[in-house]
């Protein structure tokens, strides 16, 4: 059984095929811990061999060298055959290593510094830079990166940012290049639903990267964020299916949730709903990954791989078959929203 895709044309320009199952390009830009050239290339092709036609990436991402990781592999497939999203609002600048950014969560990747940039000659530089790296001719998503309170440190500093981008004509940069058709649709690959909706009622966005904001632990962004999705047609990916990791692993010590330790709350929590799932005979981590694209506004959900057996083990749980007694009881003890579409 082949991968599903989803389509969209918000703007009736053509619109893109995503598959169901994304490649998150982070780990192998060395997030965390180093891999080869090799490693990541079997990675890739276990991804592609298996169906995936939807590859996110940005400068971030191993400061460079996710994007240039993929520039071989991409160049051997038919352009036609793939959608590709990367990021702008920051700029990767050369620097001593002792400044070098990252240190501690992406290893042995190029000498650079990144430098926020989200004004309209910041964006447009970062998306000539992502061009060259990769090596292609077209870019179809242009995500906004990063606008959120998690990368910033405060709501003010967010907030800032977000006047950075709309007030140095950041957006005006990115609604150009998709009037232009240089790119298909323009996002915002964030980590709080909040702030998209912000993006969302004082913008023209095609699509949203929201990373770890409507999982099987949260769905709070059904509030307002993603009904305001639907009225609109505004397209949704889902990155951090697993939260960090949780929802892959169960509650097993030192288990991670949002990139720290979980907590005693969501470790209970995630017991309770790996308990659902084993007497349902579904492994939680393709219930993790299924639950997102239930909802009508979502396209893919793109959890990240560093290695052939993470890439086979996402290719399973893209593929699952999840009974819908499994919603109901979640929904039945008060593990899932009542109002979660299933």
């Amino acid at each position: 059984m082949g991968l599903k895709r989803r389509y969209w044309d918000r703007l009736g320009n053509g619109g893109l095929k995503l598959t169901e199952l994304g490649f998150g390009t982070a780990p192998i830009g060395n997030l965390y811990r180093a891999i080869s050239d090799e490693d990541a290339r079997a990675t890739l092709d276990t991804a592609w061999d298996g169906g995936v036609r939807y590859f996110d990436t940005a400068p971030l991402y191993g400061l460079g060298l996710s994007e240039t990781r993929l520039n071989p592999f991409l160049r051997s497939k038919p352009r036609e055959d793939y959608v590709l999203s990367t990021k702008v609002g920051r700029l990767m600048q050369a620097c001593e290593p002792k400044y070098r950014s990252g240190k501690g969560k992406w290893f042995e990747v190029p000498q650079r510094r990144e430098q926020f940039d989200y004004t309209y000659d910041g964006v447009m530089r970062s998306f000539e830079h992502s061009f060259s790296r990769l090596g292609v001719e077209r870019i179809d998503i242009l995500y906004v990166h990063d606008l959120c309170i998690f990368s910033h440190g405060s709501k003010e500093l967010s907030d800032m940012r977000i006047e950075e981008f709309f007030g140095g004509r950041g957006y005006d940069a990115m609604v150009s290049l998709r009037e232009q058709g240089l790119i298909t649709a323009i996002g915002g690959g964030i980590n709080e639903w909040e702030v998209c909706q912000t993006l969302a009622e004082r913008g023209d966005f095609d699509l949203f990267l929201l990373a770890g904001r409507y999982t099987l632990l949260e769905q709070k962004a059904l509030d307002s964020f993603l009904p305001l999705c639907e009225a609109r047609g505004i397209g949704i990916v889902t990155g951090g299916p697993y939260n960090s990791g949780i929802l892959a692993t169960g509650a097993r010590k030192s288990a991670w949730y949002n990139y720290d330790p979980a907590p005693k709350d969501i470790v209970e929590k995630v017991n309770a709903i790996e308990d659902v799932c084993v007497r349902h005979d579904v492994r939680m981590v393709d219930a993790a990954f299924q639950f997102p694209l239930l909802h009508p506004a979502h396209l893919a959900v793109i959890p990240g791989g560093q290695g052939v057996s993470e890439m086979v083990g996402n290719l399973q749980a893209a593929q699952a078959v999840i009974p819908s007694d499994l919603w109901d009881e979640l929904k039945a003890q008060g593990l899932m929203r009542a109002d979660a579409p299933t």
